[in-house]
């Protein structure tokens, strides 16, 4: 198994008057609101995950939760308070303030809410713009720069200024920027959040688009749950400062681990977002027969079939056409049309 790109260790970011000195006198596991009224604030608890390489992991929870504070931990544009964190198997918290500029600079893109376009430049020179901190030449950072443009579909717009571009297209400025220095690691913290449903749907079918060409590790700040679904390869949510759950989208929805998660996928409709995969369960000598189903199927897009066949259980297929396991017909009409009372 290949080592994660990002590794987070009992990691914890507490401010207040002498947090290293506060952490380091903790006993058992006290409460947000026990360290609160210690008075400091637990922005983020005690966090152990891993990312793996080409994953996209998102991170969802309400205002307030420590999701924007922790992804500021992984880059280290915030000093943690304990534990460590990873990248690549080198202890950040450990890297002199040069050796962090040369990581942010040449392994990391980041992504925000707010675009922080330059106003006087233009859609180019905007996205040329870390290239050129860089210190790259001239011409190669202007042709890197084009490319990337017509990566997210500007290509014609390249000598506009932000002023005369529309929401969804001044967000795509900001997301070819960060690409321009080709990172292996991408932190986007909401970068949809201000745009209008349709814009943001198509940002979400482009970022996918370039996922899907990039294979880019990853971590994606929302707190729309649609939206996670929709593009998560696990979604980890968060409340208080602590990660609730970390699953694959299906687990979320079918084994909330936690009341608080359960809460988040109640307004779910399971059947939209559950895949035949994450419900794939071992042969165990089940008769199998008939066409296999795609894993990759949702259980709403087999609904038709799962109605209308009469087999107990059914033989799922990977991306390679091979049988990964069986799925029963009766727990998948049970996520369908609900559990029987």
């Amino acid at each position: 198994m290949t080592a994660p790109v990002i590794s987070c260790k009992n990691v914890w970011k507490l401010f207040g008057a002498q947090p290293e000195k506060y952490l380091s006198s903790l006993t058992g596991n006290p409460s947000f609101d026990d360290i609160r009224q210690a008075g400091y604030i637990a922005a983020v608890r005690d966090v152990t995950l891993d990312i793996s390489k080409g994953e996209m992991l998102v991170i969802m929870g309400l205002s307030g939760s420590g999701k924007s504070t922790f992804v500021r931990c992984l880059s280290r544009l915030i000093d943690i308070t304990g534990g460590e964190v990873k990248v690549e198997g080198e202890n950040i918290g450990d890297m002199s303030e040069r050796e962090l500029i040369d990581l942010r600079r040449n392994k990391m893109g980041m992504v925000f809410q707010s675009f922080g376009l330059l106003p006087h430049r233009t859609v180019l020179d905007n996205v040329a713009f870390p290239l050129e901190m860089r210190g790259q030449d001239r011409h190669e950072r202007r042709a890197r720069a084009m490319e990337v443009v017509e990566l997210v579909g500007l290509a014609g717009r390249e000598d506009y200024f932000p002023r005369e571009l529309s929401g969804g297209q001044q967000q795509r400025v900001g997301i070819a920027r960060s690409l321009a220095i080709e990172p292996d690691i991408w932190f986007l913290d909401e970068p949809f959040s201000a745009l209008d449903p349709l814009i943001r749907r198509e940002m979400q079918d482009e970022f996918l688009r370039l996922q899907e060409m990039l294979g880019k590790t990853i971590v994606f700040i929302t707190h729309d749950f649609d939206e996670a679904l929709r593009l998560a390869d696990r979604i980890a949510i968060m409340k208080d400062g602590v990660v609730e759950q970390c699953d694959t989208p299906d687990q979320i929805v079918l084994n909330p681990a936690t009341e608080y998660v359960a809460k988040f996928t109640e307004e779910i409709d399971k059947a939209r977002v559950v895949h035949a995969k994450g419900m794939v369960q071992p042969v165990n000598g089940h008769m199998l027969t008939g066409d296999a189903i795609s894993g990759d199927k949702t259980i709403l897009e087999l609904a038709r079939l799962l109605v209308n066949d009469s087999r107990d259980y059914l033989p799922v297929s990977g991306r390679d056409g091979a049988i990964i396991g069986s799925l029963s017909r009766q727990k998948a009409l049970d996520v369908l049309l609900g559990d029987a009372a």
